[in-house]
């Protein structure tokens, strides 16, 4: 069942990474690093720290093939619609979620603590969008004191997925469960701009007293 959810997020992640790359206006060498990048990166972070031999995306290498027609195909068109573009929340957050409860579930495996399972599932979800967004010359917005709720949508979507299981419920519940939480709550963020507070310096502080 893994398999299939990190095959769905490969998907959702490079679609992610395809548009991504098009709104920065790259070439075919650029599109598919961008949608390998995001694709990729999280999971390969993810099996690094568990000594899962070998990467997930080499001992399945038809994913890797499955990014480069993706790339490739929306290489070759002309213009993306921006009534495309504008839908680019929708696979960031759907590859978010589905990394993030895989992660999750493949480092349970491996034997770790939940709470360590639950960090992996968010490496695992969002850091392939964080070197995306380095790749693409700009501040990864998941360390952006303005983006709405990010990590912490992955956070908590995990812990439902390990609770759950936990508990004894079926692994495709615990699943679905992990998987809706991250994602509603990702779409309610960017919907009300719901962000964490940020941090204040201390000339910012000395400021406001005065």
């Amino acid at each position: 069942m893994f398999q299939l959810i990190e095959l769905l997020a490969v998907l959702a992640g490079a679609t992610y990474g395809v548009l991504l790359a098009r709104r920065h206006r790259m070439d075919f060498v650029g599109v598919f690093s961008v949608a390998f990048i995001i694709a990729f990166a999280g999971g390969t972070l993810r099996d690094l720290f568990l000594d899962r031999h070998p990467l997930f995306w080499i001992k399945h290498d038809e994913y890797a093939v499955i990014v480069f027609v993706l790339s490739l195909v929306a290489s070759v068109l002309p213009r993306i619609p921006s009534s495309v573009e504008r839908w680019l929340a929708v696979p960031d957050a759907l590859g978010m979620g589905l990394f993030s409860v895989v992660g999750a579930g493949f480092a349970i495996e491996a034997g770790t603590s939940m709470f360590i399972a639950s960090l992996l599932g968010v490496v695992t979800g969002t850091f392939g969008g964080v070197i995306g967004d380095v790749v693409c010359n700009q501040i990864p917005s998941l360390f952006r004191p303005s983006t709405p709720l990010y990590a912490t949508c992955s956070f908590i979507g995990c812990w439902v997925f390990l609770l759950l299981q936990f508990t004894g419920l079926e692994e495709v519940v615990a699943v679905v469960a992990g998987l809706s939480v991250c994602v509603v709550l990702r779409f309610a963020a960017l919907r009300w701009n719901v962000c964490l507070p940020a941090a204040k310096s201390g000339s910012e502080t000395a400021t406001e007293k005065t």
